[in-house]
């Protein structure tokens, strides 16, 4: 589908995030009468934003819903935005068909999806999977969840172009027609609760993802993780096992700490050993064994997806080393939003820890962070939302070696305050940044800023 199919329709778009902003600016360009709708009044609206709109001759609702009276023939909803909402609800109603911005993204784009959905390492694998993509010399977009709108790219690409795309269960609740080449779901723990409610409405969501995929294209799925691995049922891809721990029949996997394939006639094909990594931690190695499941069987040639797991750091806000001062390292792992990213994070890290927590509260219980704790954690320094609920749960454990500080910066000096000679600052909130910050890149960078400071 092109976007001709949209010119002289009627189509509300509710949230102007990154991804509402995009698809209101496409789909004006393509002939839609387009309306607006934000929770937000105009004054916190992006400014160039709000005067394009003004511009446009674009309807908008800023903090008010839409008239009862309207009609629409789409409405576009943004990742961040509950599809229940009840002016959302009348538009379906009167005739209305909701999607979400991926999937606009997909009915406009001519060229090919590979997907990645998971609880984590979303962000390491898609940006793998790109590099190896580019590095083949395909014309390769690397957007979605990860912070680039896909509909932007999507609009542009040719029928040779590779969509690789991170993609949230948010995005997944509103898509209809979306069907990649490849999609892969790589974990599942418990994460936004105060939305999904429940993990089977969770699991079910990420797994939409899989939904219109056919015989002829693939589903990479982690074998190790058997919440996950259990939506293998709901596909009619091949599916594609990975194991960091078991040997397989088909599928990726690690035999003598090699990452080898196994393909459809029994050929084991070797990549590199796992300590030519150059991303830590055992999460990471099933992120690498994800990423080369769907290289190689979107028919990438092995050599190339070798040379790229070799020469691969890693991503901005993941586990990244990001300065040292008085023999203190500091580690920004700000996107570690739930609690089991937080603890891969305590894992992939030697020696002693002062981890930095707390943000929006997404509705998670924070025992199994507590427990990972062990003799590593040394002291959890706390902020935002979730800071009395993390030490509450640390007491309840056992574990009295927390304050709560009121900002990053207090973070910081509570933090060097603490740590020793040889110990590691992480920040690794296991919490979302919507209570202080506008996205966890902004976080991060705020940490790093913070810890540059310190060297001077």
């Amino acid at each position: 589908m092109t976007e001709h199919k949209f010119k002289n329709k009627k189509i509300l778009v509710v949230g102007m995030g990154r991804s509402g902003m995009a698809a209101v600016r496409v789909l004006n360009d393509a002939g839609a009468a387009v309306s607006v709708q934000d929770s937000k009044t105009e004054e916190k609206i992006d400014e160039e934003f709000a005067d394009y709109v003004r511009k446009s001759d674009i309807k908008c609702y800023f903090g008010v819903n839409p008239s009862a009276e309207e009609t629409y023939d789409t409405v576009v909803i943004s990742p961040g935005v509950p599809p229940d909402l009840k002016f959302v609800d009348l538009a379906k109603e009167k005739g209305a068909e909701i999607i979400g911005e991926l999937e606009l993204a997909y009915r406009m784009c001519r060229g090919k999806f590979v997907a990645i959905t998971g609880t984590n390492g979303k962000t390491t694998t898609t940006t793998l999977v790109g590099e190896i993509f580019k590095n083949q010399k395909r014309d390769t977009v690397v957007a979605g969840n990860i912070g680039r709108a896909v509909i932007t790219d999507a609009v542009k690409a040719s029928e040779d172009t590779w969509m690789v795309t991170e993609v949230s269960s948010f995005q997944l609740e509103t898509v209809r027609d979306f069907r990649p080449v490849v999609a892969a779901m790589l974990n599942l723990t418990p994460d936004h609760m105060n939305r999904h409610k429940t993990m089977e409405n969770y699991g079910r969501t990420k797994a939409r993802i899989f939904m219109n995929q056919k015989k002829k294209e693939y589903a990479v799925l982690n074998f190790d993780d058997g919440e996950c691995f259990s939506y293998a049922s709901s596909t009619k891809a091949t599916i594609v096992p990975f194991s960091r721990i078991e040997e397989l029949k088909f599928g990726a996997y690690v035999k003598d700490e090699t990452i080898v394939i196994k393909d459809h006639d029994g050929k084991l094909i070797k990549f590199c050993g796992t300590d030519e990594l150059k991303i830590p931690g055992a999460h990471n190695l099933e992120n690498a064994l994800a990423a080369v499941a769907i290289s190689y069987f979107a028919g990438i040639d092995p050599e190339v997806i070798t040379k790229t797991l070799k020469t691969f750091e890693g991503v901005e806000h993941r586990i990244e080393f990001c300065g040292e001062w008085n023999g203190i390292k500091f580690v920004n792992d700000s996107k570690g939003t739930n609690t089991d990213a937080a603890v891969k994070a305590i894992e992939a890290i030697s020696g002693g820890i002062v981890l930095i927590a707390g943000g929006y509260d997404k509705g998670s219980e924070f025992d199994d962070l507590i427990a990972a704790f062990g003799s590593k954690v040394k002291h959890a320094v706390l902020m935002g939302q979730t800071a009395a609920k993390i030490k509450q749960a640390a007491e309840k454990a056992g574990f009295d070696r927390t304050t709560i500080v009121k900002d990053m910066e207090d973070c910081i000096e509570e933090a060097c305050r603490l740590a020793e000679h040889g110990d590691t600052v992480l920040l690794s909130p296991a919490c979302a940044s919507w209570d202080m910050y506008d996205d966890f890149e902004q976080r991060g960078r705020h940490f790093k800023e913070c810890v540059r400071k310190l060297e001077k």
